[in-house]
């Protein structure tokens, strides 16, 4: 059976993009794939296909088989440095024929037997370094015999051969491209991280990019390289340079300085048509944006551009002049409704706001009615935020986006007094209240509606699978200026200065971070060296963006480092710039940025801080986390289920909801399959109700989408899944059907 498979697979190759094996019956529209068929389809490219739709054709595991489902084989990594804490993966693996590709957490490529697990060979863009940084998968190219897998490292982009696991060595510099050259700043002083894989249209690999959040990030321009030399071939700059769409929307010279609005979900592809499509985040610095006043395009923006070229074809804003991280989180969904009685070839866009943008894939125009309504504005000095939002009038939001105090949570009378004492002294007038110094409360919070893992899509059906997140965030602001100076203080206190301004909000007071993966600094001195701290603290990793704009010289180096690892002893005190210099004096820092230097600074001291009771619990009653069910061509919803469970939490049968980021993956069996939260389980729902009929603990928090694909005849789902304190490097864990 696999010789007639690969046969018949091979000769369709040469047909298709990415080397993946469509499912014929599925293009035809009369059926899907099954063991029976010679041709299958497997996972070829990051969320299933260029479409972005998650959607496995494969119905071998089915509705009334699933409770079968067992594991199948594990293939452990164990690629941890001696003493690191448990790692968390959130590789979405891709499936060649019958050898699987995946990162660990630690960022080595793997190339494994998709039947067996087996390791086949594996590539260190580290050198043996401790490495680290999020990957959510890699992209696969081919010509003939040429087969590369395309990932990054660091800021190292690699084109690495399929077959041995050993550098192509005429790409680029002995096989990997510097992507800090070709950016607004000097590459030696700047870091760009991609945490999303790239997609490949024709000999172009199309890229996105992790830049800061902070003041004189680096702007978030998309990039084409060429896949056979690792040339940069075109640029798109979303920070819009004079002459291009969108440079009205800035001051006149934010081009030269400002930065952010990146895409770091990933992309995709209309292959016949030739563009590709791409959602941004917000411009930074994320909370206060005096030094870029107006709209900000093309912060916060579904965009298309032709895939060849880079050239501007449409645009949709879903956020003017972004002050909550309001990132669009994931690629578009690329997709086909039914819509006032024709068939239309459409955009989905999820969001952090609970939003669905249905937009018209040629022009970028809404299908159903999207309103602009008039929003709370700032109070801030210098700030001005935009007077209106865009408010899509259907399918309604999937989160929660206003609360009362009928929603805030009542664990103890004691408990709810405290929740209710807090939430009247915040700010709140609704979605969209801006940031202030008494303190706002963010309903959605920036971890709301739904992140990364996007959503999953099922052309049958119309229907679209998407998780939601009811997070409640504080903003609480503070001017930064030159009072504030640090003079005269130990080395220590100066790190002790710096840790409260930029580090307290998500490790804590007290160093120990939080079970959301803000992981504690206690004990660093031992089980971490100092460069490797300094090297996350520059480059970031995870959810911490870089620092680098921050830590820009020796003395803060050293200040942050004494800190950290308790050196309260070290140096003597040493005149310290003032905190307004240091986000000034950053790695951008020239005779353009003079024009904004006079202007306030302000930083939102506790970024991404939940709404919480005294003991750590969610401060607005639950369901905190829903699976959804929307039909797009309707616009209705199908049904919506809790996702996920905190017991200690839990009244009745109805489980709590757990908030998380990785999304669902949907198949022709009828199932959706979903993990990503903090109880530990894989579950697997019906696709029509929404009943759920599978669920297994797993080792870890897999915090991952799931990939589903077939080998020698049988279909396998797989997951890449998190460390625990026995295997800190965590694992791949597929799970098929008993023979």
């Amino acid at each position: 059976m696999k010789a007639i498979i690969l046969k018949k697979a091979k000769k369709q190759r040469g047909l298709l993009t990415y080397g993946m094996i469509l499912c014929i019956p599925l293009l035809l529209g009369n059926g899907s794939c099954s063991e029976k068929q010679d041709i299958y389809s497997n996972w070829g490219i990051y969320k299933a296909d260029g479409e972005s739709t998650s959607y496995s054709p494969l119905d071998q595991i089915n509705k009334e088989n699933v409770s079968k489902l067992a594991l199948a084989w594990v293939f452990e990594p164990n690629d941890t440095i001696a003493g690191a804490r448990p790692q968390n993966s959130e590789s979405n693996p891709i499936i060649i024929e019958d050898v699987l590709y995946t990162t660990s957490a630690r960022g080595r490529l793997f190339a494994v037997d998709a039947g067996t697990g087996g390791l086949k060979w594996s590539f260190d863009p580290f050198n043996g370094e401790r490495g680290g940084g999020i990957k959510r998968g890699v992209t696969y190219w081919e010509d003939g015999l040429d087969k590369r897998i395309l990932f990054t490292g660091g800021d190292k982009l690699f084109a690495i051969d399929a077959s041995t696991g050993m550098p192509i060595p005429e790409f680029g510099n002995a096989g990997k491209v510097d992507l800090n050259e070709g950016m607004r700043g000097d590459p030696d002083k700047i870091s760009v991280i991609p945490t999303s894989p790239g997609i490949i249209f024709e000999d172009l690999l199309i890229l996105g990019t992790e830049v800061s959040e902070l003041y004189g990030a680096e702007p978030g321009h998309i990039r084409a390289y060429n896949v056979r030399t690792g040339e940069l071939t075109w640029t798109f700059h979303t920070i819009p340079l004079p002459g291009e769409v969108g440079y009205e929307s800035w001051p006149k010279d934010a081009w030269k300085y400002a930065g952010g609005a990146n895409s770091w979900g990933g992309f995709s592809l209309d292959a016949s048509r030739g563009v590709v499509y791409f959602s941004t985040g917000s411009p930074a610095y994320d909370y206060y944006g005096a030094d870029r006043k107006g709209m900000n395009l093309f912060g916060n923006s579904v965009v298309a551009v032709n895939a060849r070229t880079g050239a501007y074809i449409w645009h949709f804003q879903t956020v003017h002049h972004d002050l909550w991280d309001y990132d669009l989180p994931a690629p578009p969904n690329l997709i086909t409704v039914e819509h006032e009685g024709r068939k239309i070839d459409a955009v989905a866009q999820t969001s952090k706001v609970g939003f669905i943008y249905l937009l018209d894939r040629e022009t970028g125009k809404p299908l159903f009615p999207i309103e602009e309504r008039p929003v709370p504005p700032s109070d801030i000095p210098g700030e001005e935020a935009w007077p209106t939002q865009p408010f899509p009038l259907k399918p309604a939001p999937y989160a929660r986006q206003y609360l009362d105090e009928s929603d805030l949570a009542h664990y103890s009378p004691e408990s709810r007094d405290s929740l209710i004492q807090v939430f009247r002294s915040l700010r709140y007038e609704g979605i969209f209240t801006p940031p202030s110094v008494k303190g706002t409360l963010q309903f959605p919070g920036s971890r709301g509606g739904s992140s990364w893992g996007g959503a999953a899509f099922d052309a049958s059906t119309g229907l679209l699978y998407v998780r939601s997140n009811d997070s409640p965030e504080i903003m609480r602001m503070k001017k930064v200026e030159p009072e504030n100076a640090i003079t005269n203080l130990s080395v220590f206190k100066q790190g002790e200065s710096i840790y409260s301004t930029y580090c307290v909000s998500c490790h804590g007071r007290d160093k120990n971070g939080d079970e959301q993966g803000n992981p504690s600094l206690v004990g660093l001195k031992g089980r971490i060296s100092e460069g490797d701290v300094l090297t996350k603290i520059k480059q970031g990793g995870g959810k911490m963006p870089s620092f680098s704009s921050v830590i820009n010289d020796k003395a803060k180096e050293e200040a942050i480092l004494a800190y950290l690892f308790e050196n309260k002893s070290i140096g003597s005190p040493q005149q310290e710039k003032s905190l307004l210099d240091e986000i000034n004096n950053n790695q951008n820092a020239s005779i353009e940025t003079q024009a904004v230097e006079g202007l306030n600074r302000y930083l939102n001291l506790t970024a991404y801080g939940y709404f919480r009771d005294s003991k750590g619990r969610p401060g607005i009653k639950p369901p905190w986390s829903l699976l959804h069910a929307i039909n797009l061509n309707t616009g209705e919803y199908a049904w919506s289920v809790p996702l996920g469970n905190k017991p200690e939490l839990q009244e009745g049968i109805q489980e709590t909801g757990d908030t998380g980021s990785a999304g669902p993956t949907v198949t022709a069996g009828g199932l959706v399959f979903i993990a990503g939260t903090r109880d530990n389980k894989f579950r697997a729902f019906d696709k029509d109700t929404g009943e759920k009929h599978w669920e297994i603990d797993l080792p870890g928090f897999a915090n991952a989408n799931p990939s589903s694909y077939m080998v020698d005849g049988k279909q396998y789902i797989v997951l890449s899944v998190g460390g625990n304190s026995k295997n800190t490097a965590g694992s791949v864990m597929a799970f098929s059907l008993p023979d």
